[in-house]
């Protein structure tokens, strides 16, 4: 690597750096009134936060993971989140380093990060964010990069139908459920990867997502049951110990993106070979 792609690696690094603790800032403050104007503040004393209490990653370090002014705990979802599209960032510009492009799936992968963080908090998708990603992924199919230069291109029959085709399944359960078995939001989400990723790499995201989601609910259930065998007594624990079980929620779509970013960063494609026969 030349130092110029050097100087862009990390420039784009600082960029996601912002970016996260942007998105902080959207995903604490999304749902409420606060809007996402106006000077920060400590969430616990409301004081407001001067800029050298704003530096992503570093300010969090530098205080040891508490306010300055009142010594509540600072959330270590800052650190975490600004961090990630920092490496988001990153892997974006070296997927995609033409200007075009590496926009468009920088601002691609922020929201995908929104909804991966804001619905293992909430356990909601939020409609205007899910919106913004599948047009995003959409817009990706009529971009062409090779080289430096970027160019407008007609998708074909196939990638367009992707979208449609790998959220059918996720819409489906979740019509036959009402919504029970698979939030709404799960399918809409998967139109806009499938558009993002294509037909055999989408397919293979959505694998991953499917086994990656039941491998951590089995590991969930058994730790629960094994923390529980441990606090209740045999003779009492019948239905009145809490854990996680098989009829407990969890958050689908972090395991989607999850699978995604596996296709998208690693080209991991487990169906080419399939199409191609």
């Amino acid at each position: 690597m030349d130092s110029v792609a050097l100087f862009m690696l990390i420039w784009t690094v600082l960029l996601g750096l912002v970016l996260g603790s942007f998105l902080n800032v959207l995903i604490f403050r999304y749902g409420t009134k606060e809007g996402i104007g106006g000077r920060s503040h400590c969430r616990t004393c409301r004081h407001p936060l001067s800029s050298w209490d704003l530096v992503p990653v570093f300010s969090y370090l530098l205080l040891r993971g508490r306010c300055r002014y009142c010594a509540a705990a600072i959330s270590p979802q800052y650190p975490l989140v600004e961090c990630s599209m920092g490496i988001l960032s990153a892997g974006v510009f070296l997927a995609h380093p033409q200007g075009v492009a590496y926009v468009l799936g920088l601002f691609m992968w922020m929201g995908l990060l929104f909804l991966f963080v804001y619905d293992l908090k909430s356990l909601i998708l939020p409609f205007p964010a899910l919106i913004v990603t599948g047009a995003l992924g959409l817009l990706s199919l009529f971009l062409s990069c090779a080289g430096a230069y970027c160019e407008g291109t007609l998708p074909g029959i196939l990638s367009i139908a992707a979208g449609p085709i790998l959220a059918l399944p996720l819409l489906a359960l979740s019509a036959v459920s009402r919504g029970r078995w698979m939030g709404w939001g799960d399918g809409l989400l998967e139109l806009g990867l499938g558009w993002l990723l294509g037909m055999t790499e989408g397919l293979s995201a959505l694998v991953i997502g499917f086994w990656s989601g039941a491998i951590v609910g089995l590991l969930l259930i058994a730790l629960s049951h094994k923390r529980m065998s441990t606090l209740v007594p045999a003779s009492t624990a019948q239905g009145g110990a809490s854990g996680f079980t098989m009829k407990s929620e969890l958050p689908f779509a972090p395991f989607l993106i999850l699978g995604a970013a596996v296709a998208y960063f690693f080209h991991v494609d487990l169906f080419s070979a399939l199409f191609s026969l």
